[in-house]
């Protein structure tokens, strides 16, 4: 045999040749013990076959022993198979071996051509096993199957390998029953060789024929294929070729000439032929291609070899279904390394942030996504589409199920993290809007300013999910994601509206409460005069009687709490607040400012501030008469009876301020109707902050008449004889007043004045001048007297003159420190003998000429 070709491994794993890789020439695909080499994919991706795809051709020839079919294929395809020597006739090829076709010009590319070993051969004698299955292998996985006969065998049953063709019929038609649909075509191209050109090639084609025609109809065929013809399953073409000794240059020639046919053809839809006439341009058609891809081959023809030798039944689709599902889920794997290169980083920084309890959202994921998606299915497509459709199909659908379930959890895991970021950038936004427009002075408008971040949010959610979605993906589609999304802002837009109400609310309350501190002290200060300090006015009206206080309290609450109504409705209705929003808000403001004016009046009936107002009543009705004139105590005024009726009077305020009573009604007011039935819409947090009122509230086991109470009998007691102590110290007061204004002066003492005063008197009469003066100076001192300025006038009279004083106590001492001559005068030496030792000079003696003291106080002598 040729050392050249690269044999089947040697049981270790590898051959001498196979070691080294070198292909050059060829690869033994099987040898002669039936074992198939592994290495065939090795020789295919050295020939760049491997990456053909389906561009490439298999031929396979059988023949008889010794009948030059490796000649043939080394002059028609540039092979170098091993041949039979001139001198011994022995075989030659042993197995089924391979080579690329090295005459590509002009034939079609990537053609691959299997040697079998031949038949019929003395080495094997009669044993058949090896040459039937390597037809077989060779139907199985060939395009075209080049037999080789001479000329003289045509007719002969052996040696036109008519029994060897019959066997390859039988094994047809049980690859028919398998599958009829999936069932590809073959071309028997019969070369004649050493033709003489005696026999037309017409008449051996039809001898030939005819022969076959018989060989089909003597097979047994299965039910339901009784009928069928040999030309449903096979295609002919026939050539013949001159003799290889006796005519080489010819020889030659027609192998080349038959070289052109090796290319793709289609076929002849106008002619009736069924053998080569019926093929145009090449004998390569595309029924013929078993569409297994260059690259799986090596896997495909192991299969098929090894359920041969096993004796098997040989399935072609089931070979090619492992095939496929062998490569598929080979290239599954390696598709995957990048969609895992760039997914994975993604999961983990998701999975991270997860962990650390803030979801992130990815940028760019599902350009990301899509672009890796996309990617690793057109991959797999590309690989992956050249095997059988059926297990193709089902890989990819399983390959994208596979991608899908990742992509699928790192969007919703996403889209999870833009929801709860949404939500909470809703609620943020609208939170800070809110404030904004408080700050800016309550101006704005609670339902526009939600439904403007509602249709904010709504729109970055909506554009988060359309960049995940996947064209052709229904999971991608992530509506209902989004309508759970709006839903709960939604409910998040209830919850903050619900949050506005409070506020709302709120803010009513404090107003009521304001309005009712102004309106309810003032009723209360109208009780007194205003001049103890408590704030009610010295003038102005005064109610006509004191016992209608509670009418007049009440309806200035009734007034405030509706104002109050009509400003939280207003509003609430800006928010688009529901009815039973509306009613529970109002509800809740009714109870709150009854508790409000309950409050303001204890404040107002506190003991410091009822003795107050008591005080100022007594006083007002005592020291005042019915025009609000003081009183000037005088011993015969009636003390005791005013004092009388003032004190009852006042007493008589106590009983009234103990209870809220209606001059209308002489009872309580009607809380139950002022506070209204509970709404449908109260939730149990609307009752959490409220207090529980007497009368309405029945269950907290306190009545109207306790809720009305104002003023217990211990405390009115306890009031009425402090009252009483301060009234009877007021009275003391205004009784000694009287008393302490009477003068004792003798009657005598005014006769001794007029005798002794009298030459004065008739003196000042006499002269105008003094009598003038006399009348200015009484006029001005009753002036002043009246208008009770004689205290002002004498202190602003010793003012003046302590001021004058000063003023000339400092030109004096001027005068001594500046004035040579006067000092001189007084004996005192100049100015500049002073003795500095001593440190005596003017400015260091005070007024009496003594030193002065040093000190803060040394200047107040001056």
């Amino acid at each position: 045999m040729n050392g050249h070709f690269a044999a089947v491994d040697n049981g270790n794993g590898s051959s001498p040749d196979s070691n080294a890789h070198n292909f050059e020439h060829g690869i033994q695909v099987i040898n002669e013990d039936k074992q198939y080499n592994t290495n065939l994919n090795e020789y295919l991706n050295e020939t760049h076959v491997a990456e053909a795809g389906f561009n490439y051709h298999l031929i396979s020839v059988f023949g008889s022993q010794s009948t030059g079919k490796s000649t043939l294929l080394n002059h028609l395809f540039g092979t170098q198979f091993s041949v039979m020597s001139e001198r011994e006739r022995r075989q030659t090829t042993k197995g089924i071996w391979m080579s690329k076709n090295k005459n590509e010009g002009k034939m079609a590319d990537n053609i691959l051509v299997m040697d079998v070993e031949g038949t019929d051969g003395r080495e094997r004698g009669e044993d058949q096993d090896f040459e039937r299955k390597s037809a077989l292998f060779a139907l199985a996985t060939s395009e075209v199957l080049i037999v080789n006969i001479w000329e003289h065998q045509v007719g002969l049953y052996q040696g036109a390998n008519m029994g060897l063709l019959k066997t390859v019929f039988e094994v047809n038609m049980q690859l028919f029953l398998k599958d009829k649909q999936n069932q590809t075509r073959s071309l028997l191209f019969f070369v004649i060789r050493d033709h003489i050109g005696v026999t037309p090639l017409a008449n051996l084609r039809n001898t030939l024929i005819q022969d076959l025609t018989h060989i089909w109809s003597s097979i047994s065929k299965p039910a339901g294929l009784e009928n069928s013809k040999i030309e449903d399953y096979f295609d002919f073409a026939f050539a013949a070729l001159p003799h290889k000794i006796l005519q080489p240059d010819k020889f030659i020639s027609e192998v080349q000439k038959l070289g052109s046919r090796f290319i793709a053809g289609h076929r002849n839809k106008d002619s009736d032929a069924t053998d080569d006439q019926e093929l145009t341009g090449g004998v390569f058609l595309p029924e013929y291609h078993r569409r297994i891809p260059a690259d799986g081959l090596s896997i495909y023809a192991e299969g098929i070899w090894d359920q041969i030798v096993s004796n098997k039944d040989l399935d072609l689709p089931t070979q090619q279904e492992l095939l496929a599902q062998f490569r598929c889920d080979e290239i599954a794997r390696e598709v995957q390394i990048a969609f895992d290169a760039a997914i994975a980083p993604l999961e983990e920084q998701q999975a991270e942030s997860t962990r650390a309890g803030k979801p992130a959202v990815l940028p760019d994921l599902g350009q990301i996504g899509a672009e890796a998606r996309e990617k690793c299915v057109k991959n797999f497509e590309t690989q992956a589409s050249r095997y059988h459709k059926g297990v193709y199909t089902t890989k990819r659908a399983e390959l994208e199920d596979k991608i899908d379930n990742r992509l699928k959890a790192l969007y919703q895991a996403h889209l999870t993290a833009a929801h709860k970021a949404g939500v909470t950038a809703f609620s943020d936004a609208v939170t800070n809007a809110v404030k904004a427009g408080q700050k800016a002075g309550g101006a704005y408008e609670f339902a526009e300013i939600v439904e403007k971040q509602k249709t904010k949010t709504l729109e970055i959610f909506k554009k988060e999910a359309q960049s995940l979605a996947i064209p052709g993906v229904a999971w991608s589609n992530f509506k209902p994601q989004y309508l759970i999304f709006e839903k709960e802002l939604d409910e998040v837009s209830a919850r903050l509206r619900k949050e506005e109400m409070r506020r709302l609310a709120i803010r009513v309350e404090r107003w009521v409460k304001s309005r009712l501190g102004d309106a309810i002290g003032l009723e209360f200060n109208k009780l007194g005069s205003g001049r103890g300090g408590s704030g009610a006015p010295e003038s102005g009206e005064k109610p006509a009687t004191e016992k209608d206080i509670w009418d007049r309290v009440w309806k200035a609450f009734i007034s405030i709490v509706g104002e109050a109504e009509s400003r939280f409705t207003d509003r609430a209705k800006s928010f688009e607040a529901s009815d039973d929003e509306v009613q529970v808000g109002l509800w809740r403001l009714r109870r709150k400012s009854w508790v409000a004016l309950r409050e303001k009046i204890e404040e107002e009936v506190m003991e410091s501030n009822i003795l107050m107002k008591l005080r100022e009543n007594f006083e007002d009705k005592f020291r005042y008469d019915e025009d609000g004139v003081p009183r000037i105590w005088r011993p015969s005024d009636d003390i005791e009876g005013i004092y009388t009726r003032a004190r009852e009077s006042t007493l008589g305020l106590v009983p009234l301020l103990s209870r809220f009573r209606l001059t209308s009604t002489s009872a309580p007011p009607d809380l139950i109707e002022f506070v209204g039935p509970q709404p449908h819409g109260v939730e149990p947090g609307d009752e959490e902050d409220l207090t529980p009122i007497g009368g309405v509230d029945e269950d907290e086991g306190k009545s109207l008449e306790e809720e009305t109470t104002i003023l217990s009998e211990p405390k009115k007691q306890d009031l009425v004889v402090r009252f009483k102590k301060m009234a009877d110290g007021v009275y003391v007061e205004a009784k000694r007043s009287a008393i302490g204004g009477i003068t004792q002066v003798p009657l005598y003492f005014y006769a001794v004045l007029l005798v002794l005063g009298w030459n004065e008197f008739v003196m000042v009469l006499r002269n105008p001048i003094l009598f003038l003066l006399l009348l200015l100076i009484s006029g001005g001192t009753y002036v002043a007297y009246s208008l009770n300025l004689l205290g002002p006038m004498m202190q602003m009279a010793n003012a003046a003159s302590r001021q004058g004083m000063e003023i000339g106590k400092a030109k004096l001492r001027d005068f001594l420190e500046n004035h040579e001559g006067a000092r001189g005068a007084l004996g005192m030496p100049p100015k500049n003998a002073q003795r500095v030792e001593s440190g005596i000079s003017m400015d260091t003696l005070d007024s009496n000429g003594k030193r002065k003291e040093t000190g803060l106080g040394a200047e107040d002598d001056i």
